[in-house]
């Protein structure tokens, strides 16, 4: 496996996906904030939950980036269709798993069942993330095509 060619371009590519998403939410095309919603978890002010919310969307995504480079070794080729398609398996697992499980593990995030006392600031992601607004899955499908792609191309170039 390419360790050097994983730690660079997992990071070129989670950048990559995050900046897309931060553009997308900036465009008025989603209400998702990634960055914020992930660090909340971590702290209440909004400003320092955004920076550590980048990070820990890096992190989380050199784990991924770890995953997709992993089947391209078992595969024993890496390409940017097998990458598009690692993407969509991946996004298909965060909005129908990851994101509805959020309310479950996040502090301030409410959850649909949280009833009217709840005193969370973010609400629920739901099903798709449709409660950030009915392009987020759209927008969220493209950023992680977009993500498994170039890993593909930057994977197979080493």
């Amino acid at each position: 496996m390419d360790w050097a060619g994983w730690a660079l371009f997992g990071v070129v590519a989670t950048a990559t996906l995050t900046a897309a998403m931060i553009t997308a939410q900036l465009a008025g095309l989603t209400r998702v904030d990634l960055p914020l919603i992930l660090g909340t978890m971590v702290t209440e002010d909004p400003d320092r939950a955004r920076v550590a919310g980048f990070v820990i969307h890096l992190l989380a995504g050199q784990g991924f980036a770890l995953g997709y480079a992993a089947v391209f070794a078992l595969l024993g080729r890496a390409t940017w269709w097998l990458g598009a398609a690692l993407g969509v398996l991946h996004v298909g697992i965060a909005l129908t798993v990851l994101l509805p499980l959020l309310p479950g593990v996040h502090p301030r995030m409410a959850s649909a069942r949280a009833g009217p006392s709840s005193t969370a600031v973010l609400e629920p992601p739901g099903l798709l993330a449709l409660n950030y607004g009915v392009q987020t899955p759209v927008v969220t499908v493209a950023v992680h095509i977009l993500y498994g792609t170039m890993l593909g191309l930057l994977l197979q170039a080493r």
